[in-house]
């Protein structure tokens, strides 16, 4: 499939210099866009060509928003209120649950690696047995908002469409079908939540951000308004002086709660824009400052939203593999500054970190750099009677420092479960080469 980029243009180009194509694109436009590309597009979509002569001009309408007018407007002037905030959350969430006692390791040579793939697919479909069970009838994954600093105030369920994002991407690793189907019921929720020409929000009282966006955009890429690069220029338009992506799209009839703290340049995000909008001059600026925060050693503290190294590191490999050549450079030394957060254990200090170290290594090539068994026996020991593993801090402003009211994290047992799974599957990929390679 062509990056979001190009796609519209291919199009109307090939159409000026081939009349078949230009009558095929006219005659059944969305076969023929599904033909050109590569594709199956939504079958509740429908595509239609215009063709503007000499004598008759189109004008194409947008889709109205969304929200209502009173709805856009209570936004923009109800960000302060508790009870308009409340809206936005769902039923008040479980206390915190201890995570379960680490289960003892195998010995060194007590579990051959073709036993330990055969655990760690078990423990997958444990893991999904368990997902099955928290996302909602409309393909929505839900995330626990708490306080970091005060675990006495009351937590909640929110389920802003980021978050099915965030934990579809590292799902659609895994063929079991069961995955397949969740993903698949995510990406139609992640359709219904679109706004025109392809953006979203986390919340209905911030404005549009990047970060959403790119995450969403790369789940349902299949989208005709992803695929043929709609929202593009909006997120092009997006950029500092230097080139960087900036986080909030902010325009005159959205929330402006954020503008009084904008700390917009953050390395996740311009990762995940990069992530989708691939190697092209446009991006080219944001990938040489990732490049230099990240060789110069200038990642801690870097980013607003995540909360440490590896949760950067993890969305720069997904970048550098989905938007290849972009960031190749990078392949060596990122895969150094991971290493080098080991512990020595085998860890990479807690499980949702080991495991999207594990993922991140993956995506640059370096799995051989850890002991696949070690880490496969790590992540197993973790998982919970239920199939889950522990909810842990996954994202959250880190630099609001206003007391133990700003102090707010998101992470959930979902989410957590999802990155795990994402683990096993390239670690028992590792055991299973291992297991044939001794046979």
């Amino acid at each position: 499939m062509k990056k979001p980029l190009e796609a519209a243009d291919v199009l109307v180009s090939r159409a000026s210099r081939d009349r078949d194509f230009r009558e095929r694109l006219l005659r059944a436009p969305k076969e023929t866009v599904e033909a050109e590309f590569g594709v199956r597009l939504p079958d509740d979509h429908a595509i239609h060509v215009h063709e503007e002569s000499y004598a008759t001009t189109h004008v194409v309408l947008p889709p109205p928003p969304r929200l209502s007018a009173a709805e856009r407007s209570a936004a923009r002037t109800g960000a302060g209120s508790l009870e308009f905030l409340k809206k936005t959350l769902h039923d008040p969430a479980p206390p915190l649950r201890p995570p379960a006692p680490g289960r003892a390791r195998a010995g060194k040579d007590a579990a051959t690696p073709e036993a330990l793939a055969d655990a760690g697919r078990a423990g997958i479909r444990r893991g999904l047995d368990f997902l099955e069970s928290t996302i909602d009838e409309n393909g929505a994954w839900h995330c626990i908002r708490f306080n970091v600093g005060n675990p006495d105030v009351p937590r909640h369920f929110e389920r802003p469409p980021f978050v099915s994002a965030f934990c579809v991407l590292a799902l659609e690793c895994c063929a079991e079908p069961r995955a397949r189907a969740i993903c698949a019921a995510t990406r139609a929720y992640l359709a219904d939540t679109i706004e025109h020409p392809g953006l979203w929000r986390y919340y209905r009282h911030l404005p549009q951000d990047l970060d959403s966006t790119a995450l969403c955009s790369m789940v349902i890429g299949t989208h005709p308004w992803i695929l043929l690069g709609r929202n593009v220029p909006s997120m092009l338009a997006n950029r500092d002086e230097e080139g960087r992506f900036m986080t909030w799209v902010l325009a005159e009839d959205e929330p402006s709660v954020v503008s009084t703290f904008r700390i917009e340049a953050d390395p996740v995000v311009n990762a995940n824009v990069i992530a989708y909008l691939g190697d092209h001059p446009q991006t080219r600026d944001a990938q040489r400052w990732l490049e230099a925060l990240i060789a110069e050693g200038g990642v801690e503290g870097s980013s607003k939203w995540y909360p440490d190294k590896v949760s950067i590191y993890y969305a720069v490999s997904r970048a550098l593999l989905r938007a290849r050549p972009a960031l190749d450079r990078l392949r060596p030394v990122l895969a150094d500054r991971i290493l080098e957060l080991g512990d020595g254990r085998g860890g990479f200090g807690n499980v949702l970190r080991t495991a999207q170290a594990v993922s991140a290594l993956h995506n640059i090539g370096r799995l051989d750099g850890i002991d696949a068994k070690r880490q496969a026996e790590g992540l197993l020991g973790s998982q919970q009677e239920d199939g889950s593993w522990p909810e842990l801090l996954a994202f959250g402003d880190q630099t609001l420092k206003w007391g133990t009211v700003g102090q707010i994290g998101h992470g959930s047992e979902a989410v957590t479960s999802a990155f795990c799974i994402e683990a096993l599957e390239r670690l028992v990929e590792v055991l299973q080469v291992g297991s044939r390679s001794r046979a």
